[in-house]
């Protein structure tokens, strides 16, 4: 599986997961809603499962990915500062609106 990361989502992501709360728990990804050809996602705190795969991005920060859900496979995460402070994520490899 892949995942790309731009560099202000590590930035924050780093910064989310040295907080106290995020002790010991890895970011996760997560499919909210599928439409079809294309699905919602979230970002949560988890820790490995049986059928997680820990995805090694280019930004030194491991992300849990469901193998058994093929909309994770090539997940893009996008932080943006403007308009407004939010993450974007999104799977080019697979439809959207």
């Amino acid at each position: 599986m892949k995942c790309k990361i731009n560099r202000n989502a590590a930035k924050v992501i780093k910064q989310m997961l040295s907080e106290k709360e995020a002790e010991g728990q890895m970011i996760r990804i997560i499919v909210t809603e599928k439409h079809g050809d294309h699905a919602h996602y979230a970002l949560t705190f988890g820790t490995p499962t049986e059928h997680d795969e820990i995805v090694k991005t280019d930004k030194d920060i491991d992300i849990l990915l469901d193998k058994r859900e093929d909309f994770l496979d090539g997940v893009w995460i996008q932080f943006f500062y403007v308009p407004q402070e939010e993450f974007v994520i999104t799977n080019p490899s697979k439809g959207s609106h």
